[in-house]
């Protein structure tokens, strides 16, 4: 009885075994969705992100940022923009993951009229390297949202080159708001530490003064854009909110 049990547990494993050598043949990229899946947060609540790897360029300067280390944000610079990744501690990019070999992969950045870019090399890891799905035999640049793994650790790489956009400034309606927001207690209250009522005339300076702390405009631009009527229906509707009508005299 027992040898027929091992019997057929043995034809059931072996089995399987040629489903999914047969599945890895002619889906192989359905595995690596599993190898994501398998490597995502069990829940949004348990506060985990997905692992990334972002290569920048800035100006003349080249660096790395990641959460590949111990899952907490670094940016890595390097001199000679190359960046080691695996289980060793040396590696610039130290990766806890027992698939991943002690020096599993680099990610350099080459500079060149033609090629300029991140490349990814493999340094013959024993469970592979592989962006999106397909294995790295040779030096492959990156692009961006590329899916990469490294034995069974998988993360998106990013990369980005373009110079920072100048965004138009912020409507004056919507500074007021921060303004209001930003005071807080001092221009919403209505009444000072002595327990009196503060005046209109305070309660403009404190405004003006709240104006003038933001670093996003200040209040000469302001008198600039606006006209003088204008200026005056802001600020009436701005102190209508801020002071009950019953405490002007």
């Amino acid at each position: 009885m027992m040898t027929e049990l091992s019997e057929n547990e043995l034809k059931k494993r072996l089995s399987l075994y040629q489903v999914f050598l047969k599945l890895y043949e002619h889906h192989s990229s359905f595995l690596e969705e599993i190898f994501h899946l398998e490597n995502l947060p069990q829940s949004p609540f348990t506060g985990v992100q997905g692992c990334y790897l972002q290569g920048i360029i800035d100006a003349s300067a080249a660096y790395v940022i990641t959460n590949l280390c111990d899952g907490k944000t670094q940016r890595l610079l390097q001199p000679q923009h190359i960046w080691t990744i695996g289980r060793d501690r040396t590696c610039g990019i130290y990766v806890c993951d027992q698939r991943v070999s002690r020096r599993h992969a680099a990610l350099q950045y080459i500079q060149d009229a033609d090629h300029s870019g991140f490349y990814l090399v493999d340094f013959s890891s024993t469970n592979g390297t592989f962006v999106n799905g397909e294995p790295v035999y040779r030096p492959i640049k990156l692009q961006d949202g590329d899916h990469l793994r490294l034995g069974s650790m998988t993360f998106s790489f990013y990369t980005n080159s373009t110079p920072p956009q100048v965004l138009p400034r912020v409507a004056v309606e919507l500074l007021m708001q921060l303004v209001t927001r930003k005071s807080g207690d001092e221009a919403s209250i209505n009444s000072n530490s002595f327990g009196q009522k503060t005046s209109l005339h305070d309660n403009f300076d404190q405004t003006l003064e709240a104006l003038r702390e933001l670093p996003i405009l200040n209040i000469e631009e302001i008198t600039v854009s606006l006209s003088q009527k204008q200026q005056s229906e802001i600020l009436d509707d701005f102190f209508s909110k801020q002071i009950p009508t019953n405490t002007i005299t």
